[in-house]
């Protein structure tokens, strides 16, 4: 196919200039499929590789959860062995873009939606997986959490998190120098001048990654401009060069100017960066809600810490047009089965059953939100996790991940924007104007 060969020249092109191969850990590394593994699908044993971001040390409980998922369903089905390949979120990336180029994906993996995946999907690398839903697994999302894993009629992803970003704070170091919680933007502001005149770091930052900084500029371009702005410059209904967009990049910069975040932050990765507000080192640290269980139930991280652990919602601006209650979010990562494996009905079964196990134990063993309904009314939970349960339901709002509604060529240019202007090698107008025009190119 045209667009296979497409993507594949794409994804060749983008490895010689990564030059990067991945980690392994877990059971057992995955490699490439033998013909022992497809004999094995006629009837006797099966493997199935699956490639997963949650290594033990960055994501303990959810690694906990996978191994016990995995293990219940070896247990159930004895002539299945599930080979994991287990990596850090870019080392994911990465490896994955390595396997796709060679069109080698593991059995199943993990994707992130709508931008993220429409190069797997136009080169024919992930399989639709509307046959798992229409089966009975539909009824178990929460309404409208598969929508971003659809591409022209047919789902190609199952999400497994939803996610919403809030600034998690200390409340001892708040409590410590008499500070309230900010409601308004200007009120933000003068808790970082009172921290910075302490000698407290006000906000701990990893933007060696770069999607860390992009869900600061993403809020203050929803506070300034109100939530369709920034969609609107993405579908290509507006303009990246909005007034709100090009004020959201010189707000970030003023962060800089005033020693906002920790020093070395651009050079930083969000794993370092997270570790500076889990040390007490900081005051405030914005982060998805796939970090509540390092802040709840992990059993490594000290119960002094976690009792400390809050968290606020970005604050309004005055004069903008965002609503408090506005979120960056929305469906996390999903489960994706590739088009190629030799194993593709009983990967499908695999994800079936991680699915439907996920959404009913990561609530108990380790506080995630699922994609999935669960009842938590008989659930010992911590009570961040119930307030944060609480403001998802009562979202006004959830903009997804802007790197994730681009495609693929213009998230690398919004990535890289993203980690020049909070070191202010570019100016707010050159950081519009350059995804303006990568966004033009429809790529």
């Amino acid at each position: 196919m045209a667009n296979h060969k497409t993507a594949s020249i794409l994804l060749i092109s983008l490895l010689l200039l990564l030059g990067l191969t991945g980690c392994t850990s877990g059971k057992t590394a995955g490699g490439g499929r033998t013909e022992g593994q497809a004999a094995s699908a006629a009837g006797g044993n099966v493997t199935i590789q699956f490639m997963h971001l949650w290594p033990a040390g960055a994501s303990p409980q959810q690694n906990k959860l996978v191994n016990e998922i995995i293990d219940q369903y070896e247990s159930e089905h004895p002539n299945i062995t599930i080979q994991q390949e287990v990596m850090e979120n870019e080392q994911y990336k990465n490896k994955l873009k390595i396997l796709s180029a060679a069109n080698e994906l593991p059995d199943v993996g993990v994707t992130w939606a709508a931008g993220f995946m429409d190069p797997y999907v136009k080169g024919d690398l992930f399989a639709p997986l509307d046959d798992l839903l229409d089966r009975g697994l539909k009824d178990q999302f929460v309404p409208g959490a598969t929508d971003a894993y659809a591409v022209q009629g047919k789902t190609y992803g199952l999400p497994i998190e939803l996610n919403i970003s809030p600034i998690y704070y200390n409340k001892a170091i708040f409590e410590k120098y008499h500070l309230e919680v900010p409601q308004t933007y200007d009120q933000f502001l003068d808790v970082i001048r009172t921290l910075n005149s302490k000698g407290v770091t006000p906000i701990a930052l990893g933007n060696r990654d770069r999607w860390t900084g992009s869900i600061w500029y993403m809020y203050l371009a929803d506070r300034l401009g109100g939530p369709e702005t920034l969609k609107k410059a993405i579908d290509r209904s507006g303009t990246f060069e909005d007034p709100a967009l090009i004020q959201a990049a010189d707000e970030i910069q003023k962060l800089v100017d005033m020693n906002a975040f920790n020093k070395g932050f651009n050079g930083l990765s969000n794993e370092e960066g997270k570790s500076v507000f889990m040390n007490e080192q900081a005051a405030m640290f914005l982060a998805g809600t796939w970090e509540v269980p390092n802040f709840t139930s992990n059993p490594d991280v000290p119960e002094n810490f976690k009792k400390n652990v809050g968290f606020f919602k970005f604050p309004t601006f005055a004069g903008g047009k965002g609503d408090i209650n506005s979120w960056v979010g929305g469906p996390g990562v999903g489960l994706f089965v590739a088009e190629n494996s030799r194993v593709k009905d009983e990967a499908k079964q695999f994800v079936e059953y991680f699915i439907s196990k996920w959404g009913a134990e990561s609530v108990s063993t380790a506080g995630v939100i699922p994609a999935t309904k669960v009842d938590t009314s008989s659930s010992d939970l911590p009570q961040l996790y119930i307030d944060l349960l609480d403001e998802l339901n009562n979202a006004s709002n959830l903009t997804l991940f802007a790197d994730v509604q681009m495609k693929w060529n213009a998230a690398q240019t919004h990535l890289n924007m993203i980690q020049a202007l909070f070191g202010k090698a570019v100016t707010p107008e050159q950081f519009v104007k350059e995804h303006e025009a990568a966004l033009q190119k429809g790529d």
